[in-house]
């Protein structure tokens, strides 16, 4: 039996030698400033003090020397492995310091600079001007009546005083659903409700009706398939034309300002009898430039009024069909788009901005008209 190899030098063995030892060490330390990243420092401490480093391998070296020679083996390694471990440490503080700074400066917040950079948005100008309209006459005693836009025509048309030969019920001018035989449109103005609400409610009746309405025009300047009108409807006893002409006064006023006063044409409505054309004072050269070659107004011609909508008093065979005495109550109505108003309102040359959903167009709004 031989004896144990006590005269092993561990010098011999490659991986402890120290010139391997130094170089692995300098080639860490090498690596270790050459790393401008800590994702690059992390592959470098896994390449040079990992458990597959050259000084982890060499570290598993001793356990195979004779015990006299495990001490200095260790010293050597355990020393090389120390000064690594602590680069990477000064490394490390350094990369996260500058990840910091630089962290500081690109992700840097102003706090002067305005933080409502996102615009605004906007009610459309239609749907605040309709409601200060029902404002307008619910504070003079009115009440708000709705109805549905997809309407029988007896309400649309016949409780309205329309014969089958009326020109407006040809498929020209109405939207049917499925044919002209199917006895539903799309309503082609608010006065279905007005009928409505005859229907179901004793006079007096103080309503007015704002809604879409559809009719089969061409969409342009002045036109479009789908509008929105408002209508009013008074029933009660004693109502006269001075009652009608004082409300639309008022109305008009309020809309366009102070001053603002109206005008009755005589027309021809099959629901009202009398019917009479409403018109504004102009609201820009208020009647001054008729006459007046020196200051032409384009938005009257030169008339000094504008045609806003048509009205009259509620013709007592619509009463009638409503289940209403003409001879102990009367009434009037009126009806105006509210289109055709705003563009009044505000100088809007065009009806097709409003209703291209242009944001450009609502956002001047605000939240009110």
């Amino acid at each position: 039996m031989s004896a144990p190899n006590s005269s092993f030098d561990p010098v011999e063995v490659t991986a402890l030698h120290p010139d391997e030892v130094q170089r692995a060490v300098d080639e860490a330390l090498a690596a270790i400033s050459a790393a401008t990243t800590l994702d690059e420092l992390k592959q470098v401490r896994l390449a040079h003090a990992g458990d597959r480093s050259p000084l982890a391998l060499a570290n598993r070296e001793i356990g195979a020397l004779p015990p006299q020679a495990r001490s200095e083996a260790g010293q050597r390694i355990g020393g090389a492995r120390g000064r690594v471990r602590s680069a990477l440490e000064e490394r490390q503080a350094t990369l996260s310091d500058e990840r910091d700074a630089r962290v500081l400066v690109e992700e840097r917040v102003d706090v002067t600079e305005p933080w409502d950079v996102r615009p605004r948005g906007a009610r459309h100008p239609l749907t605040t001007l309709q409601e200060r309209i029902a404002d307008l006459f619910i504070g003079m005693g009115y009440e708000v009546a709705e109805g549905p836009e997809v309407e029988a025509e007896w309400f649309n048309f016949d409780a309205l005083n329309m014969p089958p030969a009326h020109p407006a019920r040809e498929m020209t001018d109405t939207f049917f659903v499925e044919s002209a035989d199917s006895g539903v449109v799309l309503r082609t103005h608010t006065s279905p409700v007005q009928v409505r609400t005859m229907l179901t409610t004793s006079p007096p009746i103080y309503v007015i009706c704002p809604g879409r309405t559809f009719r089969t025009d061409e969409l342009d300047a002045t036109h479009t398939p789908v509008f929105s009108q408002v209508e009013g409807l008074v029933v009660d006893r004693g109502i006269t034309m001075a009652h009608l002409k004082g409300t639309l006064d008022h109305f008009a006023s309020s809309m366009f300002g102070e001053g603002i006063g109206t005008r009755l044409r005589p027309s021809y409505f099959p629901f009202t009898e009398p019917s009479a054309e409403l018109d504004l004072r102009c609201f820009v050269c208020r009647g001054a430039s008729v006459g007046n070659p020196d200051r032409p107004c384009r938005t009257c011609s030169s008339e000094g009024w504008i045609e806003w909508g048509g009205c009259g008093m509620v013709n007592p065979k619509v009463l009638v069909a409503c289940g209403i005495d003409p001879d102990e109550y009367s009434g009037f109505a009126f009806g105006m788009g509210i289109e055709r108003t705003l563009m009044f309102r505000h100088g809007v040359e065009d009806m097709r901005d409003m209703v291209e959903g242009d944001v450009r167009f609502t956002a001047p709004f605000g939240l009110e008209v």
